[in-house]
Order: C-alpha cells, then sequence, then structure tokens
C-alpha cells in the first residue's frame, strides 16, 4: 500500500518562506502528485500538481508565482517551496498520489481532489500577520 509522509510545516511570519516535503513509499516516478490544503472551516483546495517525471506543473491562481512544486523521483520525494507566505496561506496542507494513467491526465491540468487514491496525514502551516 502506498504511503505518503509530510514534513516541513511549521509557523512563519507574513513574508517568510517554507518548504514541505512528501516523501513516498514506492517508486515516485509511477505517481502523479500534487498538494491540497485544508483552512479551518473550509473546503480542501488544490494548490498544484506534477506530472510523473515532473515535466508538467499546474497552479492555483491564489499561489501562481509564490509557490513552485518539484520532485526528486531518485529519492522518491515531492517538495512545495512555499514563498511569500500571506495568512490566507494557513492550512493543513497534504500531499497526494495517483498511479492510474488516466487518472493522472485529468490530474494534471487541474485540482480536482477526486483524480488523487493515496493521500498523506497532513502537515500544518500556520503564517500570523
Amino acid at each position: 500500500q502506498m504511503q505518503l509522509a509530510e514534513s516541513g510545516g511549521g509557523s512563519v511570519q507574513a513574508g517568510e518562506s517554507l518548504r514541505l516535503s512528501c516523501v513516498v513509499s514506492e517508486l515516485a516516478v509511477n505517481y502523479c502528485m500534487a498538494w491540497f490544503r485544508q483552512a479551518p472551516g473550509k473546503e480542501r483546495e488544490g494548490v498544484a500538481t506534477i506530472s510523473m517525471t515532473g515535466a508538467s506543473e499546474f497552479y492555483a491562481d491564489s499561489v501562481k508565482g509564490r509557490f513552485t512544486i518539484s520532485r526528486d523521483n531518485g529519492l522518491n520525494t515531492m517538495y512545495l517551496q512555499m514563498n511569500n507566505l500571506t495568512p490566507g496561506d494557513t492550512a493543513m496542507y497534504y500531499c497526494a498520489a495517483e498511479r492510474d494513467g488516466r487518472r493522472c491526465y485529468s490530474a494534471i491540468n487541474s485540482l480536482d481532489d477526486e483524480n488523487f487514491t493515496y493521500w498523506g496525514r497532513g502537515i500544518q502551516v500556520t503564517v500570523s500577520s
């Protein structure tokens, strides 16, 4: 069973940066991956997706230009570099993965969480003003 584990969260001031990591238990190159987040009282929303090889990326408008998704398949790890953080970025952040090719094709240009089968437990990011 594929397992995902997030790390790198924490509490920062507005304008600062954080880098989240997501380590997976199987060969990462076989999975497209994504980051989602959920703030208290709000629905889960997509942040960014990345294709199996890392050649394609897709971002939510709210993070475009500030966040960068990347992956190192040799380390079975995906990253989310978050710069110029704002209080609006405060949320629990989740990494997600999918192996099915057709679901990945749908996922890579959308932020629909229904495309992803495997999920991490989440990690908290808190940004204060």
